[in-house]
């Protein structure tokens, strides 16, 4: 039975439990939808002086509510603390669903054209970019600077950031394995490095360029150079020249067990200079896995997959070598892990975002560090270097310097 009810037969709280005894098996409804049903609540509850009522009596109100609205208990429950506290019962509109917008769309250029600017690194590294650009200054960075790192990829798959990038599809890189027959032990000392080698890629029979990649263990400063081929004549002055770009001592050397490496000039080369050589172990992938997953995120990043002739390799080397150097190791965050030990007894590494910092700032975090460093090297001219450049700035000369590179080699190779 449908019926719009009034409280004018029904003035005292016996009356009410009367109506409600005598009326069990009938079924109410108020017939005008919700506004009417809040509206005839309001005035019932105004009609008992609800809150002036003992616990009894506001049961048997409430059950009268519940009875004439068809209102559940909670519901009515909920309209009722809402008269207590205001003395209204007021019907609230649904807000509209989803999330208020946090990130304009400026913003999310700046997103784009930061990871234009740095080769469109991990959310994690972006984040830190914006965190040093707001720390040093630049009030456009406030909010990009507290922004989750999932978030960025939220914002990456936004068609207003698709629309200001270019993708392309990156192909895998490969695994190179690496060494002497142990794995190195630094024992948190730096001067223990990595190497590796990556080719640029053939066309017609002819071989391009190789990139000659150096990793230490302990603080990720990292060092590239170009060679034409990978024979002692080319290498080993190469090699000369990158450890000694390194601010601290070397200690050790791990390579892979190519012959560009296992052989007896550079073995000569070791160890005229007193650096420890090892190399991979047979069937232990993750011997030299620091310098590999640098492969694929700086080199292939940097230099790409493309065919480069071997003639400019002295070209890279005189161009991009120095302005690559600085920003991997001063303004290029990197992460660095945690060992821990699970349930079962096995040594788990764990990255955690506090650990993101430059090869730099990790150096330097290093007790007594400048006990590590090359003689000739002060604390001074070191910091004196690391902040000569911003962040964004030594990602803008590395960009012109490869741009300049780029446009040599097209220009030659037409």
């Amino acid at each position: 039975m449908k019926a719009i009810m009034t409280l004018k037969q029904l003035n005292t709280i016996d009356q009410i439990e009367q109506f409600l005894g005598g009326s069990q098996a009938c079924v109410y409804e108020i017939a005008d939808g919700k506004e009417s049903a809040y509206r005839w609540i309001e005035q019932a509850l105004k009609q008992c002086r609800y809150p002036q009522l003992n616990k009894h009596d506001k049961g048997v109100v409430r059950r009268y509510l519940v009875k004439i609205s068809g209102y559940s208990r909670q519901q009515i429950t909920r309209l009722i603390q809402q008269y207590v506290k205001t003395r209204q019962v007021i019907l609230r509109h649904k807000r509209p669903s989803g999330f208020s917008r946090r990130y304009t769309d400026e913003d999310i250029a700046r997103l784009a054209e930061l990871d234009e600017l740095h080769e469109t690194p991990c959310g994690a590294m972006i984040r830190k970019f914006c965190e040093r650009a707001y720390q040093q200054g630049d009030s456009r960075y406030e909010r990009l600077s507290v922004i989750s790192i999932s978030h960025i990829y939220n914002l990456r798959s936004s068609t207003a950031y698709q629309q200001q990038r270019r993708h392309f599809t990156k192909t895998q890189s490969k695994k190179s394995s690496i060494g002497e027959r142990r794995k190195p032990t630094p024992n948190g000392h730096p001067g223990y490095l990595r190497v590796d080698t990556v080719h640029q890629g053939d066309q017609d029979k002819r071989k391009g360029v190789y990139h000659i990649n150096l990793v230490d263990e302990i603080t990720q400063f990292e060092i590239c150079f170009a060679v034409e081929k990978i024979s002692e004549q080319f290498l080993i002055g190469g090699l000369e020249q990158a450890m000694a770009y390194l601010p601290f001592k070397i200690k050790g050397f791990h390579s892979d067990n190519g012959s560009e490496y296992i052989n007896k000039n550079v073995s000569r080369l070791l160890d005229k200079l007193r650096i420890e050589f090892t190399k991979s172990r047979s069937k232990q992938s993750n011997d030299n896995a620091l310098v590999e997953s640098k492969n694929g995120s700086i080199i292939r990043k940097h230099f790409g997959y493309s065919y480069i002739p071997q003639h400019f390799a002295s070209i890279i080397n005189q161009k991009i070598q120095e302005p690559l150097y600085r920003y991997l190791n001063f303004h290029r965050s990197c992460f660095f892990p945690i060992t821990v030990m699970d349930e079962k007894g096995k040594q788990r590494k764990h990255y955690p975002y506090k650990t993101l910092s430059t090869p730099y700032e990790k150096l330097i975090s290093l007790e007594n560090y400048s006990q590590y460093l090359k003689e000739g090297v002060t604390v001074e001219s070191l910091q004196r270097y690391a902040y000569e450049y911003t962040d964004h700035q030594a990602a803008s000369a590395l960009k012109k310097a490869k741009q300049d590179v780029l446009q040599r080699i097209i220009k030659q190779s037409a």
